[in-house]
């Protein structure tokens, strides 16, 4: 965005004046006892900062979301013999963490579980739904929502999966022979209309209506709230609610709640109408499948010991919203660059589809998903590579020992799984695609903590077998169709690691029609 790049120049000074405020707030002898005991206690750990007083290394951290990553990875090179390396933004310390050994302490206890500072600025947008919520709140969140993600119920969203991804083909079908295009945007919009009708049971016909305002508005406030994250004279409301960039946050918030909210009012009434008219009851029981999770979160709604206000059901619908679609979008993305750019993959893919297949073109199956073992090792391998979520953080919540270094209570962990998935001692030459790496056969006795695209431990991805499941059938549809060439090579793509790893300039390719192999046989 550009929005941000003018006003930087402009803000550098609000520096010296959020350090001095924050002398005024914090000059109390707790704040300063605090503040220096982690200095004090963290010196010990290498860091590749100044880590000026109050400042930290803040002033250094680029501001731009693709020079940003490119920063992180290259400090994770530079310090790949270490387990960790340490930055202060503002008077905040960071422990970067890439390795498994040092993550396993972290995410495997149940005591570190608080989500870190840096997620506070999604509670705007996101409240405290069940990604930035803590304590009792997360747990009370977690056990309701955990049955809407059963087998039994991800199997009723295969209709909607395979209907959206129908009409995604047929969009890629116009663009088929037709040379170079980028498809990035294509698959987003498909994979949030599935988002859209499995958990909220509407349809916002995304995939034929790109310019929403919706639409445009999950975009920008991601790469806002990016930004701020990292810039500490960002933080304080009353700076941010006074500038351009706050005052764009805000209109993008009206637009999303707008929507949620009308959706949510939507839903609620036609509840009531289909319990009042037992006439209807077949068509209530199809619409509660296909928008199983707002349904329970409105039954629960008034459930004794389990009420939930409007409030909360927004905060859990718009954290699907934006947890649901993007990161699947962003892994489907990944997975059609590395098989274009690796036709003999691809080969393999092709062939394991017209065996499953054949010349039919008929629905994705729960069993077909079984049977496609070789491409749920191309969608793993492309999670490897380029995990969806390239960094999450925890706060550390008593002191403790990571590797033989003593980490301060209050501490934010930053975890980095685009570096973690390159460590050669459990992905030897990780630079190379190899799916064949997440066979049963070779996977077995690999370190839980070494890949973890879902996050790992009590906080894990809620929604891992959903997106796996989409994914396949979203790619399966696709490859079922088309032969895939890629047209850009990894250097030239410029990975933007904001809350998602993006290719600054899209996934560019080429599609040619294909015809199954009827040499083989649909099993």
């Amino acid at each position: 965005m550009e929005l941000l790049q003018g006003e930087v120049h402009t803000l550098v000074w609000i520096t010296a004046a959020v350090v001095l405020l924050s002398l005024l707030l914090f000059s109390t002898v707790p704040f300063f006892t605090d503040y220096f005991r982690k200095w004090k206690m963290m010196r010990p750990i290498p860091g590749p900062g100044p880590n000026l007083p109050l400042v930290g290394d803040a002033l250094m951290l680029k501001p731009n979301g693709g020079d940003f990553f490119d920063q992180i990875v290259e400090y994770t090179d530079i310090l790949r013999t270490l387990p960790m390396f340490k930055l202060w933004i503002g008077p905040l310390p960071f422990l970067v963490v890439y390795n498994a050994e040092a993550i396993e302490p972290i995410l495997s206890s149940s005591k570190h579980m608080d989500k870190s500072f840096a997620y506070k600025f999604l509670h705007p947008w996101l409240g405290l739904g069940l990604l930035t919520s803590t304590g009792e709140k997360w747990r009370s969140r977690r056990k309701m929502i955990t049955p809407t993600f059963h087998f039994a119920i991800l199997a009723e969203f295969l209709e909607v999966m395979n209907e959206q991804s129908k009409i995604l083909v047929d969009k890629l079908k116009t663009r088929a022979g037709k040379g170079s295009f980028n498809c990035f945007m294509d698959i987003t919009l498909c994979a949030l209309d599935i988002i859209c009708e499995t958990a909220m049971g509407t349809k916002i016909q995304a995939q034929d209506n790109s310019d929403s305002d919706y639409i445009k508005a999950i975009y920008e406030m991601s790469d806002i709230i990016h930004r701020r994250q990292k810039m500490p004279w960002l933080w304080p409301d009353f700076v941010y609610s006074r500038l351009q960039v706050g005052k764009t946050h805000d209109k993008n918030l009206k637009i999303l709640h707008a929507f949620t909210d009308k959706t949510i009012l939507e839903r609620a009434e036609e509840l009531k109408k289909e319990a009042a008219d037992s006439d209807r009851q077949e068509e209530s029981n199809k619409t509660k499948k296909r928008s199983a999770f707002l349904d329970m979160l409105l039954k629960a709604r008034d459930e004794a010991g389990n009420a939930l206000s409007y409030m909360d059901i927004r905060e859990e619908v718009d954290t699907f919203m934006f947890e649901g679609h993007d990161t699947t979008a962003a892994a489907l993305n990944w997975s059609m660059f590395l098989l274009g750019s690796h036709p003999e993959v691809q080969a393999k893919v092709h062939q394991e589809l017209d065996e499953v297949f054949g010349q039919s073109d008929r629905p994705v199956t729960m069993e077909d998903l079984k049977t496609l073992r070789y491409l749920e090792a191309v969608v793993k391998e492309a999670l490897r590579i380029y995990p969806s979520v390239p960094f999450f953080a925890r706060t550390i919540t008593e002191d403790c020992m990571i590797r033989g270094f003593h980490v301060p209570k209050g501490v934010n962990v930053v975890i980095v799984p685009f570096a973690l998935h390159r460590d050669p001692e459990h992905f030897p030459e990780p630079e190379e695609f190899r799916p064949e790496r997440f066979l049963p056969e070779n996977s077995s006795g690999r370190n839980p903590y070494a890949y973890i695209p879902f996050s790992a431990g009590l906080r894990n991805c809620i929604g891992q077998r959903f997106a796996l499941m989409e994914e396949k059938v979203v790619l399966s549809t696709i490859l079922r169709n088309f032969t895939v060439k890629a047209n850009q090579k990894r250097e030239e793509l410029r990975l933007v690691g904001e809350l998602i790893l993006r290719p600054e300039s899209g996934i560019w390719v080429e599609l040619q029609h294909r015809t199954p192999n009827t040499e083989v046989q649909a099993s």
